[in-house]
């Protein structure tokens, strides 16, 4: 079988884009499709697509949305390494990057001016952003210079606004009731807040740790974080006692003070230059960076009295939260701010098609 996709970078990750009208109809069928490109089966992914990482081993199934004042809807997929299956219970906003150049680039969006504006509906989730791509003098660049954190490479500059991203997959802003509570798992005490804002996720300030960990420190947290993860997706609603482990949401990971450290490139980064320090998992890796949905929610708790990333931050309560990553330092701005939460928040990025091909799938998964 072969399957025209277009291979897009959206700020630190790689997304496999496919045009809806290419593919099965069912979700079921897809799956497999994406099971069978990617390798998922194989750990290392070597017989696929699949880049054997969580930021690049992710999909989005793209078409012109039937909603009025959405330009594109796109269902978002995150493939399995080393598990034949797909996870479909999130967003991304990265992807959510490469599929705003990528809709421009194809014509589903018509050029308007120095920058085009997309909106996007995400169908996992029913979130909708909005973003604003760089088409200087009315024409679609194929390189740029906006760089972000985790990587030198330039691409088209894309602004991402999420809007109205408080309770966006369960109906509330703070799922299980409380700004924080105090948990205690395997021999880790943490202050925890549990908040859906881009994404559900939950945040530790966890004794012993300080949100600066490297990603070496952090290989050896990924078993005791999922198991905040997986109590966490019980009390936000997400799932139920006894249900399979779903490892995509809610997001996890670790808050801290400002605090002096170097990016994974070398970079030096000071105390002065940040606000909070964070360190999430992707799935069950340590993040490079810092997914946009996860850069979202840590904003919004930055608003939030008694939240463990308002007691972390240097600048507590503000709108604007530079987060310091792995990569280095995101800056995440909120905006048109209401009782149950900002109604934009804002990220600069970047995007950059990398190629359009014909992708060879097999019809099974091999024994």
């Amino acid at each position: 079988m072969h399957v025209p996709a277009t291979l897009v970078r959206g700020g630190t990750s790689k997304c496999w884009l496919f045009d809806e009208a290419e593919l099965p109809t069912s979700v079921s069928d897809i799956e497999a499709l994406l099971v069978n490109a990617y390798g998922a089966a194989d750990p290392v992914q070597l017989d696929g697509i699949g880049g054997a990482t969580p930021t690049t081993s992710k999909a989005a199934v793209v078409r012109p949305s039937g909603t009025p004042g959405v330009h594109v809807d796109y269902l978002f997929a995150q493939v399995g390494i080393g598990v034949g299956r797909v996870e479909w219970g999130s967003n991304c906003g990265n992807c959510a990057t490469a599929i705003a150049l990528w809709s421009v680039a194809r014509g589903l969006v018509p050029v308007s001016g120095d920058r085009t504006r997309v909106v996007m509906r995400n169908t996992n989730t029913d979130a909708v952003l909005e973003a604003e791509v760089d088409t200087p003098r009315g024409q679609v660049s194929e390189f740029g210079t906006q760089t972000v954190p985790g990587t030198r490479a330039g691409g088209v500059a894309v602004g991402l606004t999420f809007l109205n991203p408080a309770g966006g997959t369960t109906g509330a802003l703070l799922p299980a009731g409380d700004v924080v509570e105090e948990w205690e798992i395997g021999g880790l005490r943490a202050r925890v807040t549990m908040i859906d804002a881009g994404a559900p996720m939950i945040l530790l300030d966890a004794e012993g740790l300080s949100g600066a960990e490297s990603l070496r420190e952090m290989d050896d947290l990924v078993e005791p974080l999922r198991r905040f993860r997986h109590r966490a997706a019980e009390r936000m609603g997400l799932t139920s006692p006894g249900a399979a482990v779903n490892d995509a949401v809610p997001k996890v990971g670790i808050v801290g003070p400002p605090r002096a450290y170097r990016t994974q490139l070398g970079d030096a980064v000071s105390t002065a230059e940040h606000d909070v320090s964070v360190r999430m998992l992707s799935m069950n890796a340590p993040h490079p960076a810092i997914g946009l949905t996860s850069a979202v929610g840590v904003a919004v708790a930055n608003l939030l009295d008694g939240s463990v990333v308002r007691s972390a931050s240097s600048a507590p309560g503000a709108t604007e939260l530079r987060i310091a990553t792995a990569a280095g330092v995101i800056a995440v701005t909120s905006g048109d701010i209401t009782t149950s939460g900002p109604r934009r928040v804002t990220v600069r990025r970047a995007a950059r098609i990398l190629c359009a091909a014909d992708i060879v799938v097999p019809e099974s998964i091999p024994a």
